[in-house]
């Protein structure tokens, strides 16, 4: 619960009026956010917040201007890179997970789908350098898939 959220519930003290999100006539705004403050205190809304007692991060790191953006791109995982550099770093992943698979027939449905995914890529016109990807060879990933078990 924010704040000002809070407020709306809480009951000014001095008045015995219900607080609302714009600051009472009268009243300095220092004392107002200090009163809200400590109502909220009372009300317990700041106990068991994520982050307390810890501390803070990237505190000792020099001030990026772009921390937000960075953040953002980290936490959800966004690429910035053109489509076809994005297609080669994404098989180069599934190459490596199909190393992990555990049947046959899994690495061939994964091989097939990558090819799937790299012909669509290949067939769009898309901004950026072009792809250089061709369709994977499904014999020869299965050749090393068991070569790589034994």
């Amino acid at each position: 619960m924010t704040l000002a959220h809070a407020a709306r519930f809480m009951i000014h003290s001095r008045a015995d009026i219900a607080m609302t999100e714009r600051k009472p006539a009268g009243m300095s705004w220092e004392s107002w956010r200090e009163e809200l403050i400590r109502l909220a205190r009372e009300e317990g809304l700041f106990d068991n917040l994520a982050g307390a007692g810890k501390p803070l991060a990237d505190l000792g790191e020099h001030y990026d201007p772009d921390w937000w953006v960075k953040r953002l791109v980290q936490r959800e995982k966004v690429s910035m890179l053109p489509q076809a550099l994005e297609l080669l770093r994404k098989v180069e992943a599934e190459i490596e997970r199909i190393w992990t698979l555990r049947d046959e027939s899994q690495v061939r449905e994964r091989v097939r789908a990558i090819n799937l995914e790299i012909a669509r890529a290949n067939t769009r016109a898309s901004q950026g350098p072009p792809t250089r990807l061709g369709p994977l060879d499904a014999d020869t990933i299965v050749a090393e898939w068991r070569s790589r078990r034994r």
